[in-house]
């Protein structure tokens, strides 16, 4: 049942490695039971030589209840090709977010959210099911660091003539630490190893030192 999701891979099968350097700079908050979060994200491949994306990520949310909000918002997705056309995505998508209870003295967290995408070089309309577990430990002085490690899976729900196939799409696991900035701000900053499942059996492993700065005002 499991190799239907996550294919194994056959001993032709390729992997391409990279480094990268990912910076995810989010403004989130609320105000009463309404939420929102707007981010922008440059993602720096190719033995970080040059920009891959550039992601901008608005959305509105409402707390159901004081451990879930959901969300529905927009992404616009640059990705400039080199020597080539650009290209653009466009992603409409809903998300949940549960708090979690207290695990072991640290604070976790599930996301869950459902993408409909579109890129400028396709007909079709792919969509796709993101579900991230991340989970946080405090040190005892809230001004240290905390050790953080948060995993996201993906799975694509059909296939398009852009490429995605329906299956597994790619996994992300990050191991750091959540700073403490100014006020309630924080700063994730850590190793993320990126896997993703390409046609043809190839598969790229991108290695990333990833940096998001979380504003709360």
């Amino acid at each position: 049942m499991l190799a239907g999701v996550f294919p194994v891979s056959p001993a032709s099968a390729r992997t391409e490695h990279d480094e990268q350097l990912w910076a995810n700079f989010t403004v989130i908050g609320n105000v009463n039971k309404f939420a929102y979060f707007v981010e922008a994200q440059p993602r720096i491949g190719n033995g970080i030589s040059r920009t891959q994306q550039l992601l901008l990520r608005p959305a509105v949310g409402y707390r159901l209840t004081d451990t879930v909000t959901a969300y529905v918002g927009y992404a616009h997705v640059f990705l400039p090709i080199e020597n080539g056309r650009d290209r653009n995505e466009e992603r409409i998508f809903g998300q949940l977010n549960w708090a979690l209870p207290k695990v072991a003295g640290g604070s976790g967290l599930l996301r869950t959210r459902i993408e409909r995408r579109t890129l400028s070089h396709g007909e079709d309309t792919g969509w796709r099911l993101r579900q991230l577990v991340r989970y946080v430990h405090p040190l005892g002085n809230p001004k240290h660091a905390r050790p953080l490690i948060q995993i996201e899976g993906f799975v694509a729900l059909n296939k398009t003539d852009w490429g995605a196939r329906d299956g597994f799409d790619q996994l992300r696991t990050l191991v750091g630490f959540e700073v403490p900035l100014f006020g309630r701000s924080t700063m994730d900053v850590g190793y993320q190893n990126q896997t993703i499942n390409d046609p043809g059996g190839r598969i790229r492993m991108n290695h990333t030192a990833a940096f998001t700065f979380w504003i709360r005002p």
